[in-house]
């Protein structure tokens, strides 16, 4: 189990995060002189569906995520059709849509956020490893209601950087933790959706223990989606148990013979009706972990 408190200064990460973050750099810069382009297509659009208020509710909302690969698993769908994917997840009461537009270990596009976001009546996230505005701007351009930002990748100044060129470009977020201290950089930041993933991209290895153990300490004002790792209702029990409000999947329905009822199952979720208390929680779980 890791521990849950971190003050450390930020570093540049390694392992496989590192890998995609640097990955991430070299195709912002290839397509940044395109941001003026991308701002007046994006200016052009009616405005993104509203993607906090989509996860609210009795149960746990799912957000459901089209993913062709993975570096964990490799090849998961390859023959995925984006649009057709997406269409059965809302068909099964997905309450938003994750598209994977990194192309290299996860075989997404922005072709597939664009056909998705034209598809379906319910908001899209580009989750992607997004380090520059120009990829918000893709993102809205593209339809996209909402973009993931991977607080571990984005140093002190870029997150809040960032989040403001999100707001600019009409851009809602899904800002992803996995300690108590990127937990406060979130907050800090301003984020007002939060995700736990319980898997270290770095490293790759799943601790289901990560979101229950963090979704307490996220202000009940916040929303709190648990992230990897989920697969059946047993598995969303202990998160929805935490007062998580919205869970996202990707391998386990992205793989399944019939989306829709996949989704549906773990869309029958409920979640705890009590209000996070974030200060009992940070209380409980000490300054150094537990």
């Amino acid at each position: 189990m890791q521990a849950f408190f971190s003050s450390a200064p930020w570093s540049f990460p390694g392992g496989t995060l590192g890998a995609l973050t640097r990955e991430a750099h070299e195709r912002a810069g290839a397509v940044a002189a395109t941001l003026n382009e991308l701002r007046a297509r994006a200016t052009d659009l009616p405005p993104a569906i509203p993607f906090a208020a989509s996860l609210r509710g009795p149960c746990l909302r799912v957000i459901a995520e089209v993913k062709r690969a993975s570096p964990s698993k490799g090849a998961i769908a390859p023959g995925l059709d984006a649009r057709v994917q997406a269409a059965a997840y809302v068909a099964g009461g997905a309450a938003a849509i994750s598209v994977l537009t990194e192309p290299t270990r996860f075989g997404g596009d922005l072709a597939d956020l664009r056909a998705v976001s034209h598809a379906v009546p319910v908001p899209v996230i580009r989750k992607d490893f997004l380090v520059h505005p120009v990829q918000l701007w893709e993102a809205r351009a593209a339809g996209a209601s909402a973009a993931l930002l991977i607080v571990r990748s984005l140093s002190p100044d870029a997150l809040p950087r960032l989040m403001d060129a999100a707001a600019a470009a009409g851009l809602a977020t899904l800002v992803e933790v996995r300690t108590l201290g990127e937990l406060d950089r979130a907050l800090a930041a301003g984020a007002s959706v939060v995700g736990v993933n319980n898997r270290d991209l770095e490293t790759l290895v799943i601790d289901p223990a990560t979101a229950p153990t963090l979704v307490p300490c996220i202000p009940a004002e916040c929303i709190a989606v648990a992230e990897s790792g989920l697969r059946t209702p047993g598995d969303l029990a202990p998160a929805a148990a935490a007062g998580a409000d919205a869970v996202l999947v990707g391998s386990a329905i992205s793989a399944a013979a019939d989306p829709a009822a996949e989704v549906r199952a773990l869309a029958g979720v409920a979640r705890a009706h009590s209000a996070r208390d974030a200060e009992v929680a940070r209380r409980q779980l000490g300054p150094t972990g537990y």
